[in-house]
């Protein structure tokens, strides 16, 4: 797509460099200051934030999902971010965007010329799905409850121009955080009761490359999480993992020096890989990390395995990462089985982000 220009606002299509130190970076890396000074603004902190060689992996071109980016300048000066992420898989629908911009550039009409792109592009790929993400800080006056009876947000400026552009609410996740530096006390006690009541699977970890022996079952339970957790009125894609998406997604780690350490149950009897965790932190050791992806299979479940494969993950990650001050994740409102054991270990909410969803006209 052309770049296009708006009552003196320019969005340019962000080029992906071959690295950090080639000529044409200076854009990406911009993009990437700016992403994060916005993530401080909304929330606060900097937990969110990522250094430019870490995310760049992320932007490459591969065959699983088509990434378009824009960056938003006003006056030459860089003050956002578009990007419009489109799965590839066959018979897609779907298209997931944000649109992001500093304080400064907001109430100007720069976020709807925005989003006017946002619906541009979704169109010429035929996709009629949209689906966004947004923390909504806390605040008083009205609030919007989600459809699924669990939670809420204020109804706040990203709230209120979700609405005006016609969409809907569909779900509430929570911001959880753990002090890495409190007393594991209670986290090997509850390691000790998950243990006692899954007998019959252990407990095995690694991170990237993925051990072969191991990556087709680390390739179904990825698989999965489209389809096994609670996704309120989204859409998404039943996803194809295989040996060789695995890699892809380990490279994404392997190529930036960020840690990925997987914490998975194994049935013994049968060798299968029935539940997982994820725990990731960027090159520098001393900042906050995350905990991503964690499932147990359907038909695994009443095992306290989600318990093993978590309290397992962050005994071993004590060592892994000691000075990473705490551990950021999220979790739908209504996943009652999750935030249960999240709450168990000593996770506390520190954000609320909505989910919002709108169906175009075919």
């Amino acid at each position: 797509m052309s770049t296009t220009t708006i009552t003196g606002v320019e969005f340019r299509p962000l080029t992906i460099p071959a690295s950090i130190d080639s000529p044409d970076a200076r854009d990406f890396i911009e993009m990437v200051d700016v992403r994060n000074r916005i993530y401080t603004e909304i929330s606060g902190h900097g937990d969110h934030a990522i250094a430019a060689d870490e995310l760049l992996p992320h932007y490459r071109p591969d065959e699983y999902e088509r990434r378009l980016s824009w960056v938003v300048l006003r006056d030459g000066v860089m003050v956002g971010r578009v990007g419009a992420d489109i799965p590839l898989h066959e018979g897609s629908k779907n298209v997931f965007w944000l649109i992001e911009l500093l304080r400064e550039a907001q109430g100007q009409g720069i976020g709807s010329a925005a989003y006017a792109l946002v619906e541009q592009t979704a169109r010429e790929h035929g996709r009629t799905v949209l689906q966004s993400w947004a923390e909504h800080p806390a605040a008083p006056g009205p609030r919007i409850d989600s459809p699924t009876g669990f939670g809420s947000i204020p109804e706040d400026r990203a709230a209120r121009f979700y609405l005006r552009h016609g969409y809907a609410l569909e779900q509430v996740e929570r911001n959880s955080a753990l002090d890495l530096r409190a007393p594991f006390d209670e986290i090997e006690r509850l390691l000790d009761e998950a243990k006692a009541a899954s007998a019959g699977y252990r407990v095995v970890q690694w991170s990237p490359p993925t051990p072969p022996e191991f990556a087709d079952g680390y390739a179904w339970m990825k698989s999965r999480m489209n389809t096994d957790a609670p996704a309120a009125g989204l859409d998404f894609d039943e996803e194809a993992w295989d040996p060789a998406r695995v890699a892809h997604h380990d490279s994404l780690y392997t190529g930036s020096g960020r840690l990925l350490l997987v914490t998975a149950a194994q049935h013994v009897a049968t060798g299968e890989l029935c539940a997982f965790n994820e725990l990731v932190i960027g090159k520098d050791r001393t900042e906050a990390s995350h905990q991503e992806d964690t499932l147990v299979l359907k038909e695994h479940r009443g095992h306290r395995l989600g318990m093993l494969v978590k309290c397992s993950g962050l005994l071993s990650w004590r060592d892994i990462a000691p000075e990473s001050p705490r551990m950021i994740t999220y979790n739908a409102e209504e996943n009652r089985p999750m935030l249960d054991i999240n709450e168990a270990i000593g996770f506390v909410p520190i954000a609320y982000e909505g989910a919002w969803k709108k169906v175009l006209d075919d």
